[in-house]
């Protein structure tokens, strides 16, 4: 099996799929989603060979290196490291809980919102493999335009607001994401004994002047800084998520949120470490105010899937704080706090989808008792929402318990920042829990909520693997430990061997 060209496997099924629904016909929806559902457990099968990954070899395993366009030093070079190759993971088992949920909900041009789907999985996966800035920025460009057109097409009553913002937001992150490649790139080639490559490796590890490197990393961190998304960058999220179908939804939180804090960890620190170094005060306080905003706006929303959208900024705040105290318990913590929020998020997106297909309604105010109408759905809730607020045995408290831990190194005052936080979380998610299922029964519920039944079988079959993973993670977090450590330390060796950028220097 060495010469399994795994990662391209891994990638390409989807699109092998997308190729097979052209020859189905519309009509025959069973067929479309099985051929959808077949492509991406096809993925899902081959991205579990990167269980083999072995934390003491080489950095990037299951290579692949082709010339692409080599007049301009561009190849088509596939690996993972261990932070890529549990994403991967996530991004497969997510990809196939969308496409079997969605079987019910979506009745409306079937055959178009499977290819989005299966194009999206595609573009996503290859973003995580990617060691070719170009091969990475073609695979970002490529997880735009399905998400657009699954919102746009599929969404809610308010689509077009919410697609137009979503685009315009992205698309300014990647022109300028687009500019520090190339500005990268040549000023590698201009270097004395520099070439023209897109290499990651190749350019990992140049000494870039100050002022490029503080171009190049502003220009990256506001294309990931959107896509995290991280304040002031978030206002696109909550409208995209509300706007959104279920499973686009739960896409959005569980994969392409990690896009942004992959593209920092992978690129902003490494390729740029003086810069890394020099603005990590100012990336530290704006991610202690997404943690803080996003708690406080979520607290007072009384949409439901609004208010998990909200606690996504929040959380993903935690990504972000993780990643820029540059110790090993922060960075790995962040690196799980990714992992964790797409399996917790992404289950809560499709649990609040469930309740919404059934009365086409999320608002908290409307329910109350739903613990006694819908026992089985009030306990996968729970247990999602406890997961989310970090109860120790699942796997949200890794997460949160190792980026508080490197927060808490960094600063003091940091960490007690942080700590306030996740009180605060912890308050907003039970109070909405306790309206939503266990206080009376509102008087809209009892008039308009008739005939509700509890989770069917393709939902059961949709949220198990989430049910397993959530618990199997937070018990033994090991593997998934033993994967990042080594990324990490090579994260750790760059950034903290930087002396800084000589042109910043904060009044603090």
């Amino acid at each position: 099996m060495s010469g399994l060209p795994v990662l391209s496997l891994i990638v390409f099924t989807p699109l092998l799929g997308v190729a097979a629904l052209l020859f189905v016909p519309g009509t025959n929806h069973r067929l479309i989603r099985w051929v959808a559902l077949l492509a991406a457990m096809g993925s899902l099968g081959f991205s579990l060979f990167l269980v083999g990954y072995d934390p003491a070899g080489a950095e990037f395993q299951f290579r692949e290196d082709l010339p692409w366009i080599s007049a301009f030093g561009i190849r088509y070079q596939l690996g993972v490291d261990g932070m890529s190759a549990v994403l991967v993971l996530l991004t497969t088992v997510l990809s196939v809980v969308s496409i079997l949920y969605s079987w019910g909900p979506i009745q409306m041009r079937v055959k178009e919102y499977y290819a989005a789907m299966l194009l999206l999985m595609a573009g996503m996966l290859g973003v995580f493999v990617a060691l070719d800035l170009f091969v990475f920025y073609v695979f970002w460009e490529l997880s735009l335009i399905p998400m657009y057109l699954v919102i746009g097409i599929w969404g809610g009553p308010q689509r077009i607001y919410a697609t137009l913002k979503f685009v315009i937001y992205t698309l300014v992150g990647s022109l300028l994401m687009l500019v520090a490649i190339l500005a990268v790139v040549i000023a590698n080639a201009n270097l004395p004994g520099g070439t023209f490559t897109f290499s990651y490796e190749a350019l990992r590890g140049v000494p870039f002047p100050d002022l490029l490197q503080a171009g190049a990393f502003i220009a990256f961190g506001l294309a990931f800084a959107i896509k995290v998304p991280m304040w002031p960058f978030h206002t696109w999220l909550p409208d995209a998520h509300v706007e959104a179908p279920t499973a686009g939804s739960i896409i959005l939180a569980g994969v392409l949120l990690k896009l942004g804090g992959y593209g920092f960890l992978r690129f902003s620190l490494p390729l740029l470490p003086d810069a890394a170094q020099s603005f990590a005060p100012l990336m530290i306080g704006l991610a202690l105010i997404a943690i803080m905003y996003g708690a406080l706006v979520a607290m007072v929303q009384p949409d439901l899937k609004k208010l998990i959208a909200y606690s996504s900024v929040s959380h993903m705040g935690f990504v972000m704080l993780g990643a820029f105290v540059f110790n090993t318990q922060g960075l790995q913590g962040a690196i799980f706090q990714m992992v964790s929020h797409g399996i917790t998020t992404g289950a809560l997106f499709l649990l609040v989808g469930v309740i919404y297909e059934r009365t086409h309604d999320r608002l908290i105010s409307h329910m109350g008792g739903l613990n006694a109408r819908l026992p089985a759905y009030a306990a996968l809730f729970g247990l999602f929402t406890f997961a989310s607020i970090g109860l120790p045995g699942l796997s949200g408290f890794v997460g949160e318990f190792l980026v508080m831990l490197g927060a808490f190194q960094y600063s003091a005052w940091v960490g007690a920042w942080a700590m306030l936080v996740v009180i605060a979380s912890a308050v907003y998610m039970l109070w909405m829990f306790q309206r939503a299922f266990f206080a009376v029964p509102s008087d809209w519920m009892r008039r308009a909520w008739g005939g509700l039944h509890d989770l069917t079988r393709v939902e059961w079959l949709s949220l198990a693997p989430l049910v397993v993973l959530v618990v199997a993670l937070g018990v033994f977090p090991a593997p998934v430990l033993e994967a990042t450590a080594g990324p990490v330390q090579r994260i750790l060796d760059a950034v903290q061997g930087a002396a800084g950028l000589n042109l910043v220097a904060w009044p603090w």
